[in-house]
Order: C-alpha cells, then sequence, then structure tokens
C-alpha cells in the first residue's frame, strides 16, 4: 500500500503544473508549430472566464509563458472566451 500512497502526490504535482512540468514545458518552449493545445492551457491555469484576448495574453505572461504561448494567443479572434474549452477552439483555428 505504500507504494500507491507515495505515487499519489507525484502523480498530482505533475498534473497541477507547478514548476516541474517538464514535458509540457519542453514542448511549449519550442517553436508555435510544436505547441499542443495542453501546452498552451498549462500557462492559462486559474484563468478567470469569460476573459478577452489581452486578458488570455497577460493571464500567460504572468505564468511566465514561452514565446510559443504567446504567439499563439496574438493569433486569437479578439472576441470573449467563455472556458478554456473555447480557448482550446480558438487554437485549433490558429493552429
Amino acid at each position: 500500500m505504500r507504494n500507491v500512497a507515495e505515487e499519489r502526490p507525484s502523480v498530482k504535482g505533475g498534473h497541477a503544473g507547478g514548476l516541474k512540468g517538464g514535458q509540457a514545458s519542453l514542448h511549449a518552449e519550442g517553436s508555435f508549430e510544436e505547441l499542443s493545445a495542453s501546452a498552451l492551457q498549462k500557462y492559462l491555469g486559474g484563468m478567470d472566464y469569460p476573459a478577452g484576448k489581452d486578458d488570455l495574453i497577460n493571464h500567460a505572461k504572468k505564468n511566465n509563458a514561452p514565446d510559443s504561448v504567446i504567439t499563439a494567443l496574438q493569433k486569437f479572434s479578439d472576441q470573449q472566451y467563455q472556458s478554456a474549452a473555447d480557448v482550446s477552439k480558438e487554437f485549433g483555428k490558429v493552429k
């Protein structure tokens, strides 16, 4: 049982998107073409919706988003996004 209990914090820690977001960070720091929707969402964690394009960009910058994330957000339509799902949908359009 101890192995299961010991694994849970590491799973939660990796999913929470703290500073240890290794794989997502590596992909996000690449070019815009290599950016995934999940890597983009990592830098929008804790975002309050609805949010405009500038709100998304500012929030991502506060979360130390790499240039590829900012570039993606700058390509978004200037509108109000109601949820993370709306953001992912828009990301699919600009990608």
